[in-house]
């Protein structure tokens, strides 16, 4: 049960990035952030209200208040070092977050097998490389990679803290609606900012409130197959090792290097493709370990 919930994450989460990357080639990434999970804030709520989420409340939803914070802050840290660049080294190491949730499992008395300690340093090692990591080429500025260290650790505690804000599929209904709610105050306040020292809050090309409108479905997708990604990882991490659900969940760069195959026509670099193939071998030993 925690291999199945933790690969539709890794789905998810996968078509969600690459759904919000085709996205931000349209319009400021900030305003991507923030229309998505205002979507996905309206859906939840309606969900809450259905279920009577709202009995669940209590302490634990501060934990969802914390990834609501910190999960947009990781989000502005990792735009801004792949601004800085060059992606092909930012966007593996970004990757290194599942660290933090896997240290998480480690301390609380995760002891995965033999088979499954392999399989976690296998398909870490996969992840890394299914990003398409540059090893020449221009240097990386420090600041680049201080960002992206402050990002992968703000992604691995988001997984990390919405694994504890529920016990009960309401209350999870409950902490995700809260953690969207924190996350649309906090970008939106950034977006705000942003609009003030002269920044965009819609496209460039013209098309305004329109072009907005327009990507509304895409929007809804993003915002929703990455609360759907939060729900299924916090049932994987509950039903089982964290240390297992943390690395499978990581897999979505591999979903997302393949999404770009299928429909962008990207091809993979050889590194990707050795990447991708190494994840595999090690979603297959965690998931036999």
């Amino acid at each position: 049960m925690t291999a199945l919930f933790a690969l539709a994450t890794a789905l998810l989460w996968g078509l969600a990035d690459f759904g919000g990357g085709l996205l931000t080639r349209r319009m400021p990434a900030l305003t991507v952030v923030v229309v998505s999970q205002a979507i996905a804030v309206v859906v939840l709520g309606a969900i809450v209200v259905a279920t009577g989420g709202w009995s669940e409340a209590g302490p634990q939803l501060w934990y969802a208040v914390a990834a609501g914070v910190v999960g947009p802050v990781a989000m502005l840290c990792f735009y801004k070092a792949l601004a800085l660049g060059p992606m092909g080294v930012v966007s593996p190491l970004g990757s290194l977050g599942v660290v933090v949730p896997v240290s998480v499992g480690l301390l609380i008395g995760d002891r995965p097998g033999l088979l499954q300690f392999a399989g976690i340093g296998v398909a870490i090692v996969g992840i890394v490389l299914a990003g398409g990591p540059e090893l020449r080429g221009a240097p990386v500025q420090r600041q680049a990679v201080l960002l992206t260290l402050v990002a992968a650790f703000g992604f691995g505690s988001v997984m990390a803290l919405i694994a504890e804000a529920s016990s009960t599929l309401t209350g999870l209904f409950l902490a995700l609606f809260v953690q969207r709610v924190t996350n649309v105050a906090v970008g939106g306040a950034a977006l705000f900012v942003s609009v003030k020292r002269g920044g965009r809050a819609l496209p460039e090309d013209g098309g305004g409130v329109k072009a907005v409108l327009a990507a509304l479905p895409a929007l809804a997708f993003v915002g929703l197959a990455d609360v759907a990604a939060n729900g299924t990882y916090s049932i994987a991490a509950q039903n089982g090792p964290v240390t297992v659900a943390a690395v499978l969940a990581n897999l979505y760069p591999v979903i997302t290097a393949l999404a770009a195959r299928g429909v962008l026509k990207e091809r993979l670099r050889a590194v990707q493709a050795a990447g991708a193939g190494l994840a595999l071998v090690g979603t297959v030993l965690l998931a036999t370990g």
